[in-house]
């Protein structure tokens, strides 16, 4: 598509969302900025890299981390990030997320005061710049709200008449019980202001204002934020509850249609200027919802596999694959998932529910609890519905209980290996990577659930304990590297590649992976028993690097192709 077309479609998207007057006036603020923000060096730089298209393949896989999850005394913590990435990781990933590094109030940096500033505590933009030149990207952009301690809102409550409409405002305090929130505060918290007592909508929490989306002047602040970092380095831009953003009285209030349509503007803002950026959204719903988040091929590059966390549990809980070998082959061969275990939030449910009866839902809620994990809860037709696993992925898999299980890591590997051969992006929680188990100092410091996985943790503990073979974060760090590695190195795996299931043995989980002519046969074992698997022996194992024999260990991995190498 020509610049001059997406100048065209920009414009048609815009007075889908405004009126034609302040659609016309939008534009022309936005083709300014735009054009100001393509001659920026570095993306100009990363145009010239990738000629102007979106390049993915087999060796891509992102590490999300804090900017601050390992530390060292005397040294800022990206400097910290980007030693222990350049020492350890190396490029067994390509891409790393550094999670919101933003100046924030709360909610772990989404509740940003200033958009544009790096939280000096981790460093600065140069810092982020460094790693950008090492690994690709991934950003925040958290769109539905601002810090109550913002200067936006700072602003509205003196009576500045440039903020008075960035936020939803009553004079009232409303209910509004038709509103999808995964949150029990108040929709509406109220100020003191310049003008009196004023109620403003939170969706999350009484520190994180909603932004009005129906003043055009909000969407432009935002569109500037977006282009910002690009500027800064980054390639993939994550929608942060990007579901939220646009309110309409007496709906749901979430992925409606003008939500969508601003979604598709940043697509082609994003075609205009950095056509080599992807566009990841986080709406963490059910199936349909979430994958509505790709529209007609004109909206997201990528969304969240929202059920995979949730059903990778359940098929090592009951050792039982036939829901994943289901959703394998339902899903869509034509969309482009993030594929992911664990995050710094915890194992949401939602994303399984219509796939997991009530009965298996419970089950995985009180094996999080038997593990030693906390539950939070949302409240449904006046019922409370769990709806999150508070949980390392470690703990989640292996009973803390039984401290010498000897299969743990081999269990714990095979999890995320189901990952890894699945279509897509796998996202790596650094964590899982590092083996961590549940952090309960976190949760009795703060009282927020999620803490238990968001350990921070000194570079030389993580040094020393990576550096003994013996400490479980070196074998679990090693076991996956070592899988990495090996993917990375199988063009099969490429996220444009396609994918079979093959229902072999409900233990297993078996898939084809092809990406032209070269195909890979994933076998995963779910379970502790030990599994003949007939007409496969000869075949030769990249994962073990040794023909494979026909029986399959508990929690073994095998990537099979077809053997050249002999015997």
């Amino acid at each position: 598509m020509s610049r001059i077309s997406t100048l065209e479609h920009i414009k048609a998207i815009l007075r889908t969302i405004y009126s034609k007057e302040a659609a016309h006036e939008l534009s022309a603020s936005l083709k300014i900025l735009m054009d100001a923000y393509g001659e920026n060096a570095v993306i100009v730089e990363k145009r010239r890299k990738y000629n102007d298209h979106v390049v993915l393949n087999e060796k891509d896989a992102v590490l999300i981390t804090y900017p601050d999850t390992i530390y060292s005394t005397g040294e800022k913590p990206l400097s910290t990030l980007h030693r222990f990435l350049k020492k350890h990781v190396k490029d067994a990933v390509i891409g790393v997320h550094i999670l919101s590094f933003l100046p924030s109030s709360s909610d772990g940096g989404y509740a940003v005061i200033d958009y544009k500033e790096v939280d000096p505590c981790f460093g600065t933009w140069g810092d982020i710049r460094e790693i950008a030149q090492d690994y690709r990207l991934m950003v925040d952009l958290v769109m539905n709200h601002v810090s109550s301690k913002s200067a936006w809102f700072k602003g509205f409550l003196e009576g500045d008449e440039r903020y008075r409409d960035y936020f939803i405002v009553s004079d009232n305090k409303i209910e509004m019980p038709e509103v999808f929130r995964p949150r029990e505060t108040p929709l509406f918290t109220g100020f003191n202001t310049a003008m009196g007592k004023k109620y403003v909508w939170t969706t999350f929490s009484a520190d994180q204002i909603d932004l009005n989306y129906k003043n055009p002047a909000v969407l432009l602040e935002i569109i500037d934020v977006f282009l910002f970092y690009l500027s800064q380095g980054a390639e993939i831009i994550r929608l942060d509850a990007v579901g939220y953003i646009w309110k309409e009285p007496h709906t749901s209030c979430v992925n409606l249609s003008k939500t969508h349509q601003i979604v598709k503007l940043l697509r082609r803002i994003m075609e205009y200027v950095a056509p080599y950026t992807l566009i990841l959204t986080e709406a963490n719903f059910p199936y349909k919802d979430n994958i509505s988040y790709f529209g007609e091929g004109h909206e997201a590059n990528m969304v969240y596999q929202f059920s995979l966390p949730p059903l990778v549990l359940d098929a090592f809980a009951r050792h039982d694959t036939r829901y994943i070998q289901e959703e394998t082959d339902k899903t869509r061969q034509d969309l482009l998932f993030f594929d992911f275990l664990a995050s710094h939030d915890g194992i949401g449910l939602s994303g399984a529910r219509g796939i997991l009866d009530s009965k298996e839902l419970s089950s995985l809620v009180q094996m999080a609890k038997t593990h030693g994990g906390l539950i939070s809860y949302e409240r449904k037709d006046g019922a409370e519905v769990p709806y999150e696993l508070n949980i390392s992925y470690f703990d989640a898999l292996n009973d803390p209980g039984q401290a010498n299980d000897p299969l743990a890591v081999k269990r714990f590997i095979a999890s995320q290996a189901v990952m890894l051969a699945l279509r897509g992006v796998p996202g790596i929680y650094i964590h899982s990577l590092l083996g961590s188990r549940n952090y309960y100092r976190g949760v009795e410091e703060t009282g927020i659930k999620r803490m238990i996985n968001r350990e921070k943790i000194p570079f030389d503990v993580i040094d020393r304990a990576l550096s003994d073979v013996r400490s479980l974060r070196s074998q679990v760090f090693t076991e996956y590297l070592h899988l990495l590695y090996v993917r990375k190195e199988i063009s099969s795996f490429h996220p444009a590649g396609t994918r079979k299931a093959l229902n072999i043995d409900k233990r297993l989980l078996t898939i084809v992976r092809q990406y032209r002519d070269e195909a890979v046969r994933v076998v995963i074992n779910v379970s502790k028993d030990i599994i003949f698997l007939p007409g496969y022996e000869g075949d030769f194992d990249l994962v073990n690097y040794k023909v494979f024999d026909g029986r399959v260990t508990p929690y073994g991995v095998y990537f099979l192709i077809t053997n050249t190498k002999g015997s």
